[in-house]
This record gives C-alpha cells, sequence and structure tokens, in this order.
C-alpha cells in the first residue's frame, strides 16, 4: 500500500543522497563544455538504472549470498560516507568526467544513479515497500528533470553561498539517516 509518510521519507533520503541541487555547480560546468545537456534522456537513464536496480537488486545480492540487512548495513556506511562528503567539502568517491559520453555518462550515472543513489534504493528496501519507494524515484526524477531543464535559472538564483549552505544541511540529514538505516538494521 501507498504511505505519503513513507514516500515522502524515501524521497526526501533520494533527493539528499542525489544531491541534484548540490550538483548544479557540476551541470553547469559540464553544460558549458557539452554545450547541451538532454534532461530527458539523462533523467530516463538514471531512472532506468534506479528501478532496474529496486527490481532485480536483491536477486543481484542473492548472487553473492548477501541478505538485504547486511546490505542496508553496507549503504548505511556508503550514505554516512556521502554526508561527511557534502559537510566537509571532500572528495571521497572519485567518478570519471569523460564528458564525450554525452548526458548518459557521466550525468546519469554515475551523478544521478551512482553507487550511492543505488545502494541507498537497496538499504531502503529493508525498512519501506516497493511501491512507495517506486514513487519517492518518481518524485526525485520529475526534480531531476525539472533542475536539469533550468541549470542556468537556479544557479543565478541561489548563488553559490546558497548552493553551498543545501549541500551543508543535506549532509547532515544524510548522516542521520545513515544511523537510523545503520540502528534499524544491525540487530536483525
Amino acid at each position: 500500500m501507498f504511505s505519503i509518510d513513507q514516500i515522502l521519507a524515501i524521497a526526501f533520503t533520494l533527493f539528499a543522497v542525489i544531491d541534484i541541487v548540490g550538483s548544479i555547480p557540476v551541470l553547469v560546468s559540464l553544460k558549458e563544455k557539452l554545450g547541451h545537456i538532454d534532461a530527458g534522456k539523462a533523467t530516463l537513464a538514471s531512472g532506468f538504472l534506479m528501478v532496474l536496480f529496486l527490481l532485480v537488486g536483491e536477486q543481484f545480492l542473492r548472487l553473492f549470498s548477501v541478505d538485504v540487512h547486511s546490505f542496508a548495513v553496507a549503504g548505511s556506511i556508503v550514505i554516512f560516507v556521502i554526508g561527511l562528503e557534502m559537510i566537509l567539502g571532500l572528495e571521497l568517491f572519485k567518478s570519471g568526467q569523460d564528458v564525450k559520453s554525452g548526458s548518459i555518462v557521466p550525468i546519469a550515472f554515475p551523478m544521478i544513479a551512482g553507487s550511492g543513489t543505488l545502494t541507498t534504493i537497496m538499504s531502503l528496501k529493508a525498512n519501506f515497500g516497493e511501491y512507495n519507494i517506486l514513487a519517492g524515484i518518481v518524485l526525485n526524477l520529475l526534480i531531476v528533470f525539472l533542475v536539469l531543464k533550468s541549470l542556468n535559472y537556479i544557479e543565478r538564483l541561489l548563488g553559490k553561498a546558497g548552493l553551498m549552505v543545501l549541500r551543508k544541511f543535506f549532509g547532515v540529514i544524510l548522516l542521520a539517516i545513515a544511523v537510523k538505516i545503520f540502528k534499524s538494521n544491525i540487530n536483525l
């Protein structure tokens, strides 16, 4: 069953992990290098990856004899590190910046549907229903599409200081979410 509370919690968690707002400076730079970012293509590609991992991620884990709760604990550690990155301004997870590939690489993967997002989706499966996770993914894809379509306007509106404040705020939220996921899965 759909739960508005769950959908909002999931959507907010994914929003913080995807960090599309915090990625605006990088996206603007890529747009300048590429000449154009296809918002539709990037959104569809990242959505496909997220939904695919939601649907078959558990079977994939079974191939390696890993249960969802263990993956959730591991995922909470990854989410915690991502939160630290956002707060401290560090870059621990490096991604290739091959801009010749266009809107799919590096924008759809790994910026939007990267390891942090896919790990979070699996971690969320330990605590939330699949339909609610799917709804949270769709809400985030709408936000991603809107942000990609209006990069220049958003950058002018928030300014550099505003973008930095948002990134730090969502970093703290991610730390709290990571602790919650860890606590709820460690005793099982």
